[in-house]
């Protein structure tokens, strides 16, 4: 007889991937419950989202992390918490963990993370505190005695694969193509639907209690160069390829002003930098998602190419 499935309650369901964490942990059989705006059921593209995942049979409160009788609430229906909200919400977080030190209840927590791991990126004079607050949402949990697991899903697809990483470009390059740095260092690429699947396994897996969850799929970690040329192969086509220097790039950020200057300080941390990929999981004691769960399928880079031919 398997186990009891742990009732989920995702904070953030409107958004990319709070939307994507519902539906996966729906379809793995988890109590689903979504804390939700009063506001967002009046706005049209979020209300479409919630009647489909009320349809689907998620349980919608209204509240907000503000409305701590609420929340406290919500939280004593559920074993596990995901908080999904927009980096300008994170440190509202603090809210959230001190209700889940009242609740009593909660055997993990998953917080607004899933991006790269806040506690090596290092542009810390560059990015307006941007990674900092996720380390400092880091160490309250843990100073609660908070059960938690971090998941690092790095880069989404969605946000600079359609472009080949190309700042204020929609669509890949045809003819030539911005190079940063030298082009070597790695950076990892994950879809939403599929950060989402490796966060919701992590839920009851022991393994994964009290640490960080790196994702890494073989397949989705490439240098710029790397990139440039699947996508010329694809084409069937070269292109001129442009290399900014380091010097050259750090001027630009320095320039632009901020957040406007943010789409190049994560261009310099993963490419430049390779704050992504330039440490080892394994002797850290941190884990990787594909080596803990090699039954989920993932899209490709190769494979989100191909839909941009």
């Amino acid at each position: 007889m398997e186990p009891e499935k742990s009732k989920i309650l995702i904070i953030g369901v409107t958004g990319r991937l709070g939307f994507e964490l519902a539906k996966v942990s729906l379809n793995s059989l988890h109590p689903t419950f979504g804390l939700v705006r009063d506001s967002a059921f009046s706005d049209p593209h979020k209300s479409q989202k919630l009647h489909f995942l009320s349809g689907a049979g998620v349980t919608l409160i209204k509240g907000s992390l503000q409305d701590q009788d609420i929340l406290i609430e919500a939280l004593e229906q559920v074993d596990v918490v995901i908080c999904a909200v927009s980096s300008k919400q994170v440190l509202e977080q603090k809210l959230l963990v001190s209700a889940i030190k009242r609740a009593g209840c909660i055997k993990r927590f998953l917080p607004s993370e899933f991006g790269s791991d806040p506690d090596r990126t290092r542009i810390s004079d560059l990015d307006h505190n941007f990674y900092s607050r996720k380390s400092e949402i880091r160490r309250l949990i843990e100073a609660e005695g908070i059960p938690y697991t971090y998941v690092c899903c790095n880069f989404f697809t969605s946000f600079f694969l359609p472009s080949l990483v190309q700042p204020g470009r929609k669509t890949p390059p045809r003819d030539e193509v911005s190079i940063f740095g030298d082009g070597t260092a790695k950076g990892v690429f994950v879809k939403e639907n599929d950060a989402a699947a490796f966060a919701i396994n992590t839920v009851d897996d022991l393994r994964t209690l009290n640490k960080v969850v790196h994702l890494r799929p073989p397949g989705n970690v490439y240098s710029m160069n790397e990139l440039v040329d699947i996508w010329e192969g694809k084409m069937g086509k070269t292109l001129k390829r442009n290399y900014i220097t380091e010097d050259e790039l750090l001027k630009k950020i320095r320039e632009m002003p901020y957040p406007e200057n943010m789409e190049l300080v994560f261009i310099y941390s993963a490419f430049v930098k390779g704050d992504q990929t330039y440490f080892s999981i394994d002797s850290s004691g941190d884990l990787e998602g594909t080596q803990l769960y090699p039954q989920i399928t993932y899209t490709t880079i190769s494979e989100f190419l191909d839909a941009l031919l």
